[in-house]
């Protein structure tokens, strides 16, 4: 009796089914965290989960955002990076949840300079003392910056005529491009001035060829009058940053045209056109111009219109040069900054104000300027920082 009952209890346990217990597939993120990023810098993180779950990216236990994995599990956040600071970036799906590292967010940093000439003594320095020569001093703290940009006042050339009914001529060797870039960092240069074209096309030209082999973007000068306008587009921390250039100091002969090289003219038309362009695919525009009189730090009413130009189209940063002297920064609104003159830098000035020179640190995020600050120097064939 006690075995059948035994039996009958048995049989009657296998017919009840078995609770099914299915554990949570483990989160598997795909995407590696950059090593930093600005405020508001573009995030991407992909990876897979669980299917048709809700998944949440977290920094510093604090959700983010949110969305729904796929029938595969498949998920992908694309966000904008919160203010400067460290964030333990974590992911969560159902119960599992997954660490995606840490994440520091900080201010993109783009360091400005003013005048880089090739001529008078500068050029014989770099042949006789080497590319690094100019950029030994003040070399690392410019290769520290994230973004490095310049004025280039001359032509790299060995060719070309002197542009007639000019006092002064200036023109180098690569020499100079291919140290600003290895020893000092220098990103993007400024060609919008009254010494491009200083040897003529031909100088224009091979400025623009040894630039691309020295690995500078250039701004502000071209081929045509579009290739002058072209920005020059950088993508780092998360950030794009446009740069474009524009001179208000035009020799005869200097403007490019449709079918002539040459630099950009400082237009309203063009600076609105250009400068608003830029914005709608870039989070910052930086704009460079060549404008007003030597020796005079002070803006004059053409510089503030051109500058109310470029803010109104949607510039954040406005850099300077031409005046030989380092003059006033101002803050128009809490993201925007003018630096009316950066004055001179690898340039041998001779003396006096035209000596003191700066470089301009700017900190940017997605919304334009965050911080700003100078760090003092003196110009020369090989400028040196002060203060330090």
């Amino acid at each position: 009796m006690r075995r059948l009952l035994f039996a009958v209890v048995m049989f009657a346990a296998a017919l009840v089914p078995a609770t099914a217990t299915t554990a949570t597939p483990p989160i598997q993120i795909r995407t590696e965290l950059p090593s930093w990023l600005a405020p508001g810098g573009r995030l991407s993180i992909s990876g897979f989960a669980a299917s048709h779950v809700r998944v949440v990216l977290r920094a510093n236990g604090r959700a983010i955002a949110a969305v729904a994995s796929g029938q595969l599990g498949r998920f992908g956040f694309h966000v904008r990076a919160p203010v400067a600071g460290r964030y333990r970036v974590s992911i969560r799906a159902g119960a599992a949840t997954a660490d995606a590292g840490m994440l520091t967010v900080r201010p993109l940093e783009l360091a400005a300079v003013g005048d880089i000439t090739p001529g008078e003594q500068v050029g014989p320095a770099v042949l006789a003392y080497g590319t690094a020569f100019p950029w030994s001093d003040v070399g690392a703290l410019l290769a520290g910056a994230d973004l490095t940009t310049g004025n280039l006042e001359g032509a790299i050339t060995t060719r070309g005529t002197a542009a007639p009914d000019k006092q002064y001529h200036f023109r180098g060797p690569i020499g100079l491009l291919t140290g600003a870039r290895a020893t000092a960092g220098i990103d993007v240069l400024t060609l919008a001035n009254n010494h491009t074209l200083d040897y003529g096309e031909l100088g224009l030209r091979d400025t623009l060829a040894a630039a691309a082999r020295s690995g500078i973007a250039t701004v502000g000068a071209g081929v045509t009058s579009t290739a002058a306008r072209r920005p020059s587009l950088f993508e780092t921390g998360g950030l794009r940053i446009a740069f474009v250039g524009y001179s208000d100091v035009n020799p005869l002969g200097f403007k490019a045209t449709d079918g002539t090289p040459g630099t950009a003219t400082a237009s309203a038309y063009a600076i609105a056109a250009d400068v608003g362009s830029a914005r709608r695919i870039a989070d910052v525009v930086v704009c460079w111009f060549h404008w007003g009189i030597e020796l005079h730090a002070t803006p004059d009413a053409q510089q503030l219109s051109l500058a109310a130009t470029a803010l109104n189209a949607g510039a954040q940063v406005v850099l300077g040069a031409h005046p030989h002297v380092f003059g006033g920064i101002i803050r128009p609104t809490k993201t925007t900054l003018v630096a009316w003159t950066l004055g001179n830098f690898v340039f041998p000035a001779g003396g006096g104000a035209a000596t003191r020179s700066g470089v301009l640190l700017v900190g940017l995020g997605a919304h334009g300027v965050l911080s700003s600050r100078v760090v003092p120097a003196l110009s020369g064939v090989r400028p040196t920082l002060r203060g330090r």
